[in-house]
């Protein structure tokens, strides 16, 4: 049947036309590649100085909280939302490849991420590789999440289980691996994570990775094949690590008993088959498991300014993972962490 109405073929073939439409504007806002392994240096000037044109909310408030091993203190930054609504505190790993980002360089995504849910966001400023590597700032945000477990007063709270575990790339893959670390050790966990476009697995070469998304999305967007094995390389000084779940979470033989979980994934994102196979994985192993790809976004989408469709896509996933405000006082109202 000819097309009519003034179509001009199969809405399959409408939609591949728009699909590669998208893919080449989305193509425009592609990072420039860099060479990680030279540059990640070059990478964390460039960041200090942005942060440092941006002023610090008055609603944020450094501290630090101990190591496990006595030996260092973590920097953390605690945001209050603007109206607290829910008695939540969100424990936030960053992204950065373990390499690069910082608690400064998170500061706008932070602010925007206790406003949009009404919760105080605690960023954790672990260590970084390669003068830190593995399991350096696992280490660090091992601590502090044992530190809140233990002693929730600090910030705030009563009950542990208001405690929320979320990161973003590899922060979500240090959220994972301090939830893995947790139970190993035999520690109470979390009761919720929130995985966003997490690194879960260590083989990211096209020719050989089992997912098509390494394939299909390594080269033309933000993140690319080579960028994310410079940061394995950078990460660990022993590469036969990459298949320690602590570093590659899907490698675990054994998932049970892992907090509720949110997976949000990035559609044109390299890492976003792995993310879902973990989500997958978590809930054969018998975990509350959710999982939603946000489509046409790129890897780091969380970090867009506030009017980003895909970002407050993912926030109205996270605010209903979340439930229903819990905080008694009327919005507006401040609580101290």
């Amino acid at each position: 049947m000819p097309p009519q109405d003034g179509q001009t073929g199969s809405p399959n073939t409408r939609r591949s036309l728009v699909n590669r439409l998208l893919r080449a504007i989305l193509g425009l806002f592609a990072a420039p590649r860099v060479n990680m392994l030279e540059e990640y240096e070059k990478i964390r000037r460039r960041q200090r100085r942005l942060a440092a044109s941006l002023a610090l909310s008055s609603r944020a408030e450094d501290c630090e909280m101990p190591s496990d091993d006595g030996n260092h203190q973590i920097p953390v930054r605690v945001f209050q939302p603007k109206d607290r609504l829910r008695d939540d505190v969100l424990v936030f790993f960053h992204g950065g490849g373990w390499v690069v980002g910082d608690v400064e360089s998170y500061t706008p995504t932070c602010d925007t991420m206790a406003d949009l849910t009404g919760c105080v966001v605690v960023s954790v400023d672990y260590r970084l590789a390669p003068e830190h590597p593995f399991p350096a700032g696992l280490n660090d945000c091992y601590s502090v999440v044992r530190h809140l477990l233990d002693d929730p007063s600090t910030v705030g709270l009563d009950d542990a289980d208001n405690i929320v575990l979320i990161g973003d790339s590899s922060g979500a893959n240090l959220t994972a691996a301090v939830s893995l670390l947790l139970q190993e050790r035999g520690h109470r966990g979390a009761t919720r994570q929130i995985l966003l476009y997490p690194v879960t697995h260590w083989n990211h070469d096209p020719a050989t990775s089992p997912f098509d998304s390494v394939r299909k999305h390594g080269k033309d967007y933000r993140l690319t094949n080579i960028e994310v094995d410079d940061y394995f390389k950078l990460y660990l000084t022993d590469q036969q690590q990459r298949s320690n779940p602590l570093v590659s979470p899907l490698e675990a033989k054994d998932l049970a008993g892992q907090p509720s979980t949110l997976v949000i994934t990035a559609e044109l994102d390299l890492l976003a088959d792995e993310g879902e196979a973990y989500g997958r994985a978590l809930e054969q192993a018998g975990n509350a498991v959710q999982i939603h790809r946000v489509d046409g976004a790129l890897h780091g989408f969380i970090a867009l300014p506030r009017v980003s469709r895909s970002l407050r896509e993912a926030y109205e996933v996270i605010n209903t993972f979340l439930g229903e405000p819990t905080v008694d006082e009327q919005p507006g109202s401040q609580e101290s962490a």
